[in-house]
């Protein structure tokens, strides 16, 4: 078994594709922008991010049709250097909500929402010192 992606069902395609390819960085599998579908994926590693508009998996399980409350999701990216990144993607128009800050001794944080609400954590390892 592999884990293919991670699928955040959003509303907003345009403005969720914007913020995973331009502010984010993630590079798009097709360039989708308009949808229905579309898969990003970090520069290193396999695992990958995909959008998939609401209503068009609405047509398939009709109980997504309704209108999504709550925090639902949480997707995790490491980056290699926590402050550069989030002041990169800053500058591109993210608003950190929370960090970069000490999550655990091992790890450094900082949280972020993505158009639709998503809450997106990035996450910096820190090696074990001594």
């Amino acid at each position: 078994m592999e884990l293919a992606q991670v699928r955040l069902l959003v509303t907003d395609f345009a403005a969720c594709y914007r913020f995973y390819a331009e502010v984010l960085g993630l590079r798009p599998q097709s360039g989708s922008a308009e949808g229905p579908y579309e898969k990003f994926s970090p520069h290193a590693g396999s695992a990958g991010i995909a959008l998939q508009d609401r209503a068009s998996m609405a047509e398939v399980l009709a109980e997504l049709g309704e209108t999504a409350t709550g925090h639902r999701s949480l997707v995790v990216l490491r980056v290699d250097d926590l402050d550069a990144y989030c002041a990169e993607i800053t500058g591109r128009g993210a608003e950190v909500l929370h960090g970069p800050a000490p999550l655990t001794d091992r790890m450094r944080v900082a949280h972020l929402r993505d158009p639709e609400g998503n809450l997106v954590e990035l996450q910096e390892w820190l090696l074990m010192l001594g």
